[in-house]
């Protein structure tokens, strides 16, 4: 036990040492001083809060997925990861994703820690306080693809492990990829990469990793039969996944309008194709899965809607509304396409999806928007608007080079840990329940909860 709690605190020990070199730097590059008004001021606050309250979102969703046995743990997690991260992000993530100087392929050398002056510049402009609303804002967003991964490998982890790997995705994994893309310096953006809010920065990375540590942490006991063939683990509550998918359907209005970081009349354009890809992927997802088993599946519709909300992000300001409909249809039937593949095929047990949901249509509408891509609405046309070739493949090459960062750092960091304090709890505890072996109480104290797992 004291050797997982050193290697936790070396960890954060050493990005507190990083920290000081470069701070200037990086503030200074990802705010340039300008005066911006107090509507982006309030609209970005308002967008962070609501990305922020996705976090409820998600430890409802993992949680209603799951046995009543862990439901303590994962709130814990969805707790920590959030904890963790803005400690790792605001040390050494910010400043390698936002920072001036670059360093090839890997992000750049600058660190924030505590350069933002908490009042206006002398020069007249307002970049000092932008700060403090730019790096809230992008904090929530690292920790939505934090977050994503909990789900995947939840009933089986153990928290310290959990703890560990929350803290290297928040300060490096993540960081590294979105300075591709969202940093002016980075490489992906200049080739003309398209990924308005976070289809790839945010939600593939998080999938990637997920799916990572899925494969290596193995299956929950009993998830697979002596044949080989899944068998069914039902979540306890529904209802309590149900909330939290209209928790993230809301918080949405915040994750893909608020990416404009401005108080601009595009926010109303961009919520009107976030709400419009969603619906067509919950219906879709109905539709597929009612066609296939002759029932419409709940579980299977609330991860349809969250399909076409991730495959929109990418997308949002850059396709007509027809079009988002069209992704969101899309996208509704390949993550139930996807779940079956993951589950049957692949054998990798994902309890809530989110490999299929984050990863897999993450990848997919950004792909999309070399397809759908609409000058009209902002950056550049696809496919079928007389973009030729062009947009799609750069989006296609920018998937593919982030699958394969996220595959490699997120599968050495899974094994490392897996090697070291270990990854996965007994099975004498997982029986149990990670409620009673690893936090020491019951989320449902007084009921009898049944279980045939």
């Amino acid at each position: 036990m004291k050797k997982r709690f050193a290697l936790i605190a070396f960890l954060l020990i050493g990005m507190i040492a990083l920290a000081p070199l470069g701070a200037q730097e990086a503030a200074k590059a990802a705010a340039p001083k300008e005066l911006h008004s107090s509507g982006d001021f309030i609209w970005i606050m308002i967008a962070a809060f609501l990305v922020f309250f996705m976090q409820a979102g998600f430890a409802m969703v993992e949680t209603g997925f799951t046995r009543a046995k862990n439901a303590g743990n994962i709130m814990m997690k969805n707790l920590f990861d959030f904890s963790m991260g803005s400690i790792a992000f605001f040390v050494v993530g910010y400043g390698l994703m936002f920072g001036a100087t670059k360093l090839g392929l890997i992000g750049s050398s600058g660190f924030f820690l505590a350069d933002a002056s908490p009042k206006p510049d002398a020069d007249g402009g307002n970049a000092g306080l932008w700060q403090y609303a730019y790096f809230l804002f992008q904090l929530v967003f690292a920790a939505t693809a934090a977050t994503i991964v909990s789900g995947a490998m939840a009933e089986r982890t153990k928290f310290v492990s959990y703890l560990a790997y929350s803290l290297v995705i928040s300060a490096l994994i993540y960081p590294v990829s979105g300075h591709w893309i969202w940093n002016a310096n980075g490489w992906l953006a200049k080739l003309g990469f398209q990924d308005f809010a976070g289809s790839t920065v945010v939600h593939m990375v998080g999938g990637v990793a997920a799916m990572m540590g899925a494969l290596v942490l193995g299956p929950r006991y009993g998830k697979y039969g002596p044949d080989g063939k899944p068998r069914a683990i039902p979540g306890h509550n529904i209802p309590l996944a149900a909330l939290g998918v209209f928790i993230l359907w809301f918080g949405w209005f915040g994750f893909n309008p608020g990416s404009t970081t401005a108080a601009t009349p595009s926010i109303a354009f961009i919520a009107i194709n976030t709400n419009l890809a969603a619906a067509a992927g919950a219906l879709a997802s109905m539709a597929a899965i009612w066609i296939q088993t002759g029932k419409p599946d709940v579980s299977m519709s609330l991860n349809g809607a969250l399909a076409g909300l991730v495959a929109i992000t990418a997308g949002c300001n850059f396709v007509s509304p027809a079009s988002s409909i069209v992704i969101g249809l899309i996208a509704g039937v390949v993550v139930v396409l996807a779940v079956q593949l993951f589950d049957f095929v692949f054998k990798i047990d994902d309890p809530v999806g989110a490999i299929s949901v984050h990863g897999v249509c993450g990848a997919l509408g950004t792909i999309l928007v070399g397809v759908f891509g609409d000058a009209t609405y902002g950056g550049m046309n696809g496919l079928i608007n007389g973009g030729g070739f062009k947009l799609l493949g750069i989006q296609a090459l920018g998937a593919l080079v982030v699958f394969g960062w996220v595959a490699v750092t997120a599968g050495i960091l899974f094994l490392v840990i897996k090697k070291t304090i270990g990854l996965r709890v007994s099975r004498e505890e997982e029986l149990k329940g990670l409620d009673i072996e690893e936090h020491g109480m019951e989320s449902y104290s007084g009921f009898q909860i049944f279980r045939n797992q």
